[in-house]
């Protein structure tokens, strides 16, 4: 044996014209060549449907003389040197030619270095793909009736890859369309350099079947594979949720200092909406004053549903579903709704007609008042306005005519989301707008 030096990064170098001199001969399908990444040291890797009666020819580029040697699997620096060499003017044969087998062309001072696989000790052979009887709810499981191993080379230094097969799995499943607002059907394509007994796929959201085809060595030697299996009825659930709130424009009503996201001041009424994928049979929101859900206080089986809060404090919202044996569901982020607590304020002056926009309007400041009525009246006990929304205001306007200068007399009744009762009475003073 000739422990060879090994000169990875500098002959990798090399120019590939002379690797390209390198041919393959006797092979019943055409020879593909792959190009390997530069740090596995080699030249070039050669797939070879069947190196049986093939040999290996190399046509030099200079007088020098040309030395093949051989490497398996404990790299370069373990290499043979290969006699029976024919050669013929510039070419040097090997005349049989060995497969997932390295070797070294030595010209003088250069070495080329390739990799020989024999595609017939690999080949893929499929009779059959099917879906398992056991399904789990994130991934499906199918049972593959053949074989498609890992084809394997080794770098210069020992060090073992992979060669890449490209099966493909394709199949349907489902997509949420930001367009549509909904779940639509999408092709869905997996990859695999090589397949064991069983394969995991991401589980479908739809019923569909599965497509195996390959490799794409047979594929290029017009040898494809192609299996379909028999159609698997999707278990898995996914769902898409949003909850919307409705805004009011009242200019009177208080926001909370530290408002965001749901809720604020009572009434408020939210919109949650639920897209799901064809095997969620049951579907719930869910209302809990817990935020782990041990205590659901309202249900709703509906995919959309509207609701408005009138009571103070924190609400939390989640939607749910599942399949009709139950066995995969789907849970949403929890949804927090926070009311604040109420409060009511009155003034007790504006100036109606003075100046459009700016105090013409008697209107109560407010927040989470959820029940609300209000009277005005003249100095005599004559109502002059009813108001049956906080939001509401009293334009000092009587039939039409803003009413004269003076004082006026409001008794309010109302309720807080926090249970809050308010009974107020006051004056409101209408100043001269003259």
């Amino acid at each position: 044996m000739k422990r060879l030096s090994i000169l990875i990064y500098v002959i990798t170098a090399l120019n590939l014209q002379s690797i390209a001199s390198v041919t393959i001969t006797g092979s019943t399908k055409e020879v593909i060549t792959e190009n390997p990444a530069q740090s596995t040291g080699l030249d070039k890797v050669f797939v070879v449907y069947n190196t049986d009666g093939c040999s290996a020819t190399y046509t030099s580029s200079t007088s020098s003389t040309v030395k093949w040697y051989r490497f398996s699997n404990l790299g370069g620096g373990y290499a043979q040197e290969v006699t029976g060499i024919i050669h013929n003017g510039n070419e040097w044969t090997l005349p049989r030619l060995e497969g997932d087998m390295g070797y070294i062309i030595e010209e003088g001072s250069s070495h080329h270095y390739v990799w020989v696989v024999n595609y017939a000790a690999h080949r893929m052979r499929a009779d059959a793909i099917t879906p398992s009887p056991e399904q789990e709810c994130d991934m499906s499981a199918l049972i593959f009736n053949g074989t498609a191993p890992r084809i394997n080379y080794y770098t210069i230094n020992g060090r073992q890859m992979e060669l890449g097969r490209d099966i493909e799995i394709a199949y349907k499943t489902l997509t949420y369309s930001e367009s549509t607002g909904s779940f639509v059907q999408e092709d869905v394509v997996r990859q695999f350099n090589s397949l064991e007994s069983t394969i995991h796929v991401p589980a479908p959201y739809c019923d569909t079947a599965f497509e195996l085809s390959g490799d794409r060595f047979l594929k290029a030697w017009g040898e494809e594979i192609v299996l379909s299996s028999p159609t698997l009825k999707a278990t898995a659930v996914n769902a898409v949720t949003s909850a919307q709130q409705e805004q009011r424009v009242s200019s009177n009503e208080k926001k909370p200092e530290n408002e965001s996201g749901l809720g604020g001041s009572a009434p408020a009424t939210v919109d949650f909406n639920a897209s799901v994928t064809d095997a969620a049979v049951f579907t719930e929101w869910q209302f809990s004053r817990d935020p782990e859900f041990n205590d659901i206080s309202l249900r709703f089986n509906e995919l959309d549903v509207t609701y408005t809060f009138r009571d103070e404090g924190e609400i939390y919202v989640r939607f749910v579903c599942a399949n009709d044996q139950g066995t995969c569901e789907y849970s949403s982020e929890a949804y927090t709704v926070q009311i604040g607590r109420s409060s009511l304020e009155c003034p007790n002056a504006f100036s109606p007609g003075a100046s459009e926009g700016v105090n013409d309007e008697w209107k109560v400041s407010y927040q989470s008042i959820i029940d609300f009525d209000c009277h005005v009246f003249n100095r005599w006990g004559k109502e002059l306005a009813r108001l049956t929304d906080p939001s509401q205001g009293w334009d000092g306007k009587v039939g039409g005519k803003v009413v004269p200068a003076g004082v006026y007399f409001y008794v309010i009744t109302a309720t807080g989301a926090d249970g809050k009762k308010y009974k107020l009475s006051g004056d409101i003073n209408v100043i001269n707008y003259r």
